[in-house]
């Protein structure tokens, strides 16, 4: 199967691959071919960044990391290795389950190596291939190699600017934001109806007429009545103006307020 991508989404179509094959409960071990040792190192950087285990095996690896990522891969330590033509040659590696072409080879023949790697002694296998407009020529190449066209595909849900995402996460926060206010405005209406008067439940809202307290006449107090005459001496003395009185009538009104205290 092959699929075509914009330039620039070859990556984020091989992240959108291996998840979609886990998503689907399939191997997502696999082997990635780039054609180039900095494409092969980049690619292997960006998939653990989208928390793919992956590591890059190119010529420029020394033997020793080329066998401690060999044997990290055999043991189900990384989902992705990342190789190029040269590494992966020789490499004695059963049961592959798929094989994705990152760049499609500029030999045809590479090709046939490469998706020979999978399916082997009757296995099934996967060969995947991610190509862009441009490489037209390289998968013509190909199909005359092998004598047979290589079926198109589409990749379903592949989001490759992550706007989709975006939009879904902000739909869902939306969503979140009016079910809590239509709770609030829920829980505030019933409060409402509570205070007011419910003829279905018998309940009928408190007013001052229904207590006879509240339609009682007035009566003065004992108190009031006995302040009375403090109040009219205090009235009296403002009527007269700014006149002071003398120092006997102050005497007498401390007495007279001393007595009523």
């Amino acid at each position: 199967m092959v699929y075509q991508v914009e330039d620039g989404h070859k990556q984020a179509a091989v992240v959108h691959l291996l998840r979609q094959r886990a998503a689907q409960g399939l191997s997502r071990q696999c082997i990635v071919f780039v054609n180039s040792k900095i494409g092969c190192s980049r690619l292997a950087r960006h998939l653990e960044r989208e928390g793919i285990n992956a590591a890059a095996i190119h010529g420029d690896k020394t033997q020793t990391e080329r066998m401690q990522t060999l044997e990290g891969f055999k043991a189900g330590n990384i989902d992705a290795l990342v190789a190029t033509d040269v590494a992966a040659r020789g490499l004695d590696i059963a049961d592959m389950p798929c094989v994705i072409n990152f760049d499609l080879p500029f030999s045809a023949e590479d090709y046939v190596h490469r998706i020979g790697r999978t399916g082997r002694a009757g296995a099934s296998g996967d060969a995947i291939s991610i190509y862009v407009p441009g490489d037209e020529r390289l998968l013509t190449d190909i199909e005359k190699l092998i004598k047979r066209s290589v079926p198109r595909g589409t990749l379903e849900g592949f989001d490759p600017t992550g706007e989709k995402a975006r939009q879904d996460e902000s739909d869902r926060r939306r969503q979140r934001t009016d079910v809590r206010r239509a709770r609030v405005n829920g829980e505030g209406e019933g409060e409402e109806r509570r205070r007011r008067h419910d003829h279905g439940g018998g309940r009928t809202a408190f007013r001052p007429s229904d207590d006879p307290f509240f339609s009682r006449p007035y009566e003065p107090s004992p108190n009031s009545a006995a302040n009375q005459p403090a109040d009219e001496m205090i009235a009296a003395a403002l009527s007269r103006g700014a006149r002071r009185p003398s120092a006997r009538r102050r005497a007498a009104g401390r007495r007279a307020a001393q007595v009523l205290i």
